[in-house]
């Protein structure tokens, strides 16, 4: 599992008046970028946010499973994590957010990534290809022991080795969702180019010998007779 990660802290101030694209231009004039903060049984709430924080949050180790403290001007601190998000298509700036309440004490979904560390002995001493299968898995687990990340180490891993969810590290904080048996990484071998032999064609036929055709037997020993 991941260490340890760092909490970041967000700011968020209520909106008001019409939320509609004008209003949202002009919060982003303003360096800022529109949310909705909802969840733990309470009111939606419009608010803005810096996106320098919302995309440091996104950069970290954790990525959006980040739990953070939530500043709501005039509400109070609660935790919260990013839940989704909307990036310009051309530049990737951040145009809106969605943050969730967290309760910390009730256990949660979310999907976490895996990350292969090491170098397979099968790709070293063999020649082998690393494929990655499953690059996240879906686990549940107390929002405060979502891991960063999940490594598993694939040195001993050799040709047609497998590493299968049951592989990864388990603890009795993180329970695992998907299939024990489902695929996460495999070694396999280019397999090798088979010559291909050219298709036999129909027999040539025979080549005629040019010049003056054997005798046959009859045609020599009549021969013989008239010369004697």
């Amino acid at each position: 599992m991941a260490s340890e990660k760092k909490i970041e802290a967000v700011v968020a101030t209520p909106r008001t008046g019409r939320f509609n694209k004008n209003h949202a231009r002009r919060v982003r004039v303003q360096g800022l970028i529109p949310a909705v903060v909802y969840g733990a049984g309470k009111e939606s709430v419009a608010v803005t946010v810096d996106p320098k924080v919302i995309t440091k949050i996104l950069y970290s180790d954790a990525g959006h499973n980040t739990i953070f403290d939530l500043t709501i001007e005039g509400a109070g601190v609660t935790k919260a994590m990013i839940v989704d998000w909307q990036n310009e298509p051309i530049k990737g700036h951040l145009l809106h957010i969605d943050l969730k309440r967290i309760a910390m004490d009730k256990a949660m979904r979310v999907s976490v990534q895996v990350q292969l560390t090491g170098v397979s002995t099968g790709v070293k001493n063999s020649g082998g290809i690393l494929s990655q299968v499953l690059h996240e898995v879906e686990i549940e687990c107390l929002p405060g022991d979502i891991p960063g990340h999940i490594d598993v180490d694939v040195t001993n891993l050799e040709v047609n080795g497998s590493i299968h969810i049951s592989d990864l590290p388990h603890s009795d904080k993180v329970k695992f969702l998907g299939e024990e048996d489902a695929l996460v990484a495999h070694v396999t071998m280019l397999k090798e180019e088979v010559a291909i032999e050219p298709v036999a064609g129909p027999a040539e036929p025979e080549v005629v010998k040019k010049g003056k055709p054997e005798a046959t037997a009859a045609e020599a020993a009549a021969t013989d007779k008239g010369k004697k």
